[in-house]
């Protein structure tokens, strides 16, 4: 196990009417909040009436940004930039998913950056002092509302690219598993998908010596293997949409990446290619490649990482470790089935004719993934194994 620091600075109000806590948080930090939201669910459900409301009572002062879309677009997060310098914005509240978690957390780190926000997306800048961030959280699937990272589409140059900072991690995120209730199977199938992609990406790494890390990620598993089906079969269970949103939230804010050197993270990379061109929801293009990755990634020296899952989550035992790996690989699959989700690109009405280009454009920085390093020609041949 590697040395590491590790502090999960966000504060998580979970449960229950959590969002009567919500203008005393915010007084912490600013009387004056840019709410963010997307293209109507939360005004639909009464949520957003709802945070008005509550800030109105403390004389909080509100401005918002309605319209953010599934894989947040750079234009929205400028939009937001300009309104923060405009109106004298002290904290951003972003009600929603991960997608306007993300581009709130980009319009954050802009806010005090006088160059191009999308600079932090190619590597030419690093976030320094961005205005803080709250969360309300209506969808479990990013793990957005307890990390630092966020992911941006540029529509002019077709990418979608990542960025982060311990920095832009929310102050305050609240969490009740009601505000899930309204989501449907499609979404719901997604985000446990996206929940478990990252564990795998965490997960299938070359450090040893991380049992406990692993243990934990192989609980959040069997959480979201017991309870996604729940979810989409009892959309007003509690319990299940309580136990899905504390594993987004527990999959991605460090736990089980530390004492490693890093994640895999080149699955999330390819996906990232091919939503950036055919806006597919992120959960369900990994759905459609990781167990692709898998497959394409699987020999005989990283098999014994394939065994233990398969023991530990699927009850999977053979004496052949090859066979037990491709028996994992195989169980994956089928649970993604179980939740409705596509296996091909095709099945999403998404052709050939840029796989290619994604993976040149996947490697612009270099080879991707720690698991096995991926150049453009083995991304390529993964997104043929997907079509």
């Amino acid at each position: 196990m590697k040395n590491f620091n590790f502090q999960a600075g966000t504060k998580i109000l979970f449960g229950k009417n959590k969002i009567n806590e919500l203008a005393d948080e915010v007084l912490q930090h600013s009387n004056r909040v840019l709410i963010t939201y997307g293209q109507g669910s939360v005004v639909k459900s009464g949520l957003l009436d709802t945070v008005k409301s509550k800030l109105a009572e403390k004389d909080i002062h509100f401005e918002e940004l309605s319209g953010i879309q599934p894989n947040p677009r750079l234009a929205s997060v400028k939009e937001g930039i300009k309104i923060c310098r405009e109106k004298n914005i002290g904290l951003i509240l972003a009600v929603g998913g991960g997608s306007i978690i993300d581009a709130s957390k980009a319009i954050a780190a802009g806010f005090a950056y006088d160059g191009d926000v999308w600079d932090f997306c190619t590597r030419k800048a690093v976030p320094s002092s961005p205005l803080p961030l709250g969360s309300i959280l209506t969808l479990a699937a990013t793990g957005s509302e307890m990390n630092g990272s966020a992911v941006i589409t540029n529509q002019e140059t077709q990418e979608k690219l990542p960025m982060g900072s311990d920095l832009l991690r929310p102050q305050f995120s609240i969490l009740d598993p009601v505000y899930t209730f309204t989501v449907n199977k499609w979404q719901t199938a997604a985000g446990t998908a996206d929940i478990m992609s990252h564990l795998f990406e965490n997960y299938f790494t070359p450090d040893m010596g991380t049992d406990l890390q692993d243990g934990i990620a192989e609980a959040i598993l069997k959480t979201c293997m017991k309870y996604g089906p729940i979810a989409l079969e009892e959309p007003e269970n509690y319990e299940a949409r309580a136990n899905l949103m504390w594993a987004s939230s527990l999959a991605l804010n460090g736990l089980t990446g530390t004492g490693k050197m890093t994640g895999d993270w080149s699955t999330h990379m390819i996906e990232h290619e091919v939503s950036a061109i055919y806006d597919l929801t992120h959960g369900v293009g990994l759905a459609i490649l990781f167990p692709n990755w898998m497959k394409f990634v699987l020999n005989e020296r990283n098999a014994f990482k394939f065994v233990r899952m398969g023991k530990n989550v699927f009850g999977i035992e053979d004496a052949d470790p090859m066979v037990a790996a491709n028996k994992t690989i195989d169980a994956i699959r089928k649970f993604f089935d179980k939740l409705g989700l596509p296996s091909t690109l095709s099945e999403v009405d998404i052709p050939e004719t840029h796989f290619v280009e994604m993976g040149k454009k996947a490697c612009q920085f270099g080879p991707i993934g720690y698991f096995q390093r991926l150049n453009e020609t083995a991304i390529t041949q993964i997104l043929e194994m997907s079509k």
